[in-house]
């Protein structure tokens, strides 16, 4: 059995463990508050650009080859957001994970099969599989920002315009709650407009007429889309971080209190056992010099 000093260090030690993943829960809830606001407030303009987009596209006024799917699609990208810190449960890993097994099933049915990462955590895993990326950004949860979603959306529409990809994909995880995360893997180019026959008939009906034109109105429209979509996955997967750090830490102050009071029974036990002994010592020896 350890000496009762060893178990002292040890009990201090856990115990300043326990003030840091405190103060790290802390943190995280303070960040995963504005995450959310960030979050509440890009949604409802995310999901109503589209909605005109595909009100637009719907009386047939319109011809735009990002609205276009390619019959055959050979080469295709994986845009991979993870975190540049751990320290947030299975955030990262389940994400990696899943982008690797995606990687696994289709790769025979494609030409090529490229990754852009985003968070350091993403290239790290992927690098360990012997798989490289196209690019990677670092730094994302401390320089987000729409003008950056849109520089890497320009990114990603040049190197689709240009043919070099026919697909690109992002994967990323959803804030669903403080306590849960999805992976979600979006479409983000061609974008797939789906259009029922009731909705054209309507559209068609209405008679809508635009100025600008409606094809005037489509490129500025779809390049505001896909900044704001890609802004939009930055912002859930942020929050999807601290969420998960929050409650990772929060687990990690819980386990250093049972760990702490397993080891404060242990040292009094030990302490007990000590003077136990002690006693037994000056009783024997008590007894000695009596006889």
């Amino acid at each position: 059995m350890a000496n009762l000093k060893d178990i002292r260090s040890r009990i201090q030690s856990v115990k300043n463990t326990q003030q840091i993943t405190k103060a790290m829960k802390m943190v995280s809830a303070a960040k995963l508050r504005r995450a959310q606001d960030n979050i509440i407030n890009c949604r409802p303009y995310a999901y109503n650009i589209l909605s005109l987009i595909k009100d637009i596209a719907a009386t047939g006024q319109v011809q735009h080859k990002l609205l276009q799917s390619k019959e055959t699609s050979q080469k295709v990208l994986y845009v991979v957001l993870t975190s540049d810190r751990g320290l947030c449960g299975g955030f990262n890993n389940n994400l990696a994970r899943w982008a690797y097994k995606k990687y696994l099933q289709i790769k025979g049915n494609y030409q090529t099969v490229d990754f852009y990462f985003i968070g350091k955590k993403a290239a790290e895993f992927f690098k360990t599989k012997g798989i490289s990326s196209i690019g990677n950004m670092e730094n994302l949860a401390k320089d987000i920002s729409y003008d950056l979603a849109r520089d890497v959306s320009e990114t990603l529409l040049e190197k689709f315009t240009t043919g070099e990809y026919d697909e690109i994909h992002l994967v990323y995880n959803e804030f669903k709650s403080a306590i849960s995360q999805e992976v979600v893997s979006e479409t983000l180019l061609p974008l797939k407009v789906q259009v029922t026959e009731e909705e054209i008939n309507e559209a068609q009906a209405s008679d809508l007429k635009f100025e600008p034109s409606a094809q005037e109105m489509i490129e500025p429209l779809l390049k505001k889309h896909f900044a704001v979509q890609v802004y939009r996955a930055m912002s859930e997967s942020i929050a999807a971080e601290h969420a998960a750090r929050m409650t990772a830490m929060e687990n990690a102050t819980k386990n250093a209190g049972e760990m702490i009071y397993k080891l404060t029974l242990t040292y009094n036990k030990a302490r007990q056992a000590n003077i136990t002994t002690e006693l037994i010592e000056i009783t024997s020896g008590a007894e000695a010099l009596q006889n």
